[in-house]
């Protein structure tokens, strides 16, 4: 008698999108050995917000990571844009002020 197939086994991981008056955190099932560039795909950001975001960098859990890094259960996939000014500039040029 031949076994069926074991399913694929799943991972629980969230892709998450912050804007300055909005934020947006999807939960995902995946399957095993999927890739962070993968998660963002599936969980279909242009559909939720209207538009597709622009993001220059993915990170998982505030680390910044290539797309194709797999994916672990429980991780937190974050897409990170450009910021409009550094941070450091800014302050400095309120001590000056």
């Amino acid at each position: 008698v031949a076994e069926a197939p074991a399913a694929p086994a799943s991972i629980r991981v969230e892709v998450g999108w912050a804007e300055r008056d909005r934020q947006l955190l999807v939960a995902l099932e995946v399957p095993e050995g999927t890739t962070a560039g993968r998660a963002v795909e599936l969980a279909g950001l242009p559909q939720r917000l209207g538009y597709a975001p622009l993001a220059d960098a993915l990170g998982v859990h505030g680390r910044v990571v290539a797309a194709d890094r797999v994916l672990v259960d429980g991780d937190r996939v974050e897409l990170y844009r450009r910021l409009p000014a550094d941070p450091k500039d800014v302050r400095r040029r309120r001590a000056r002020e």
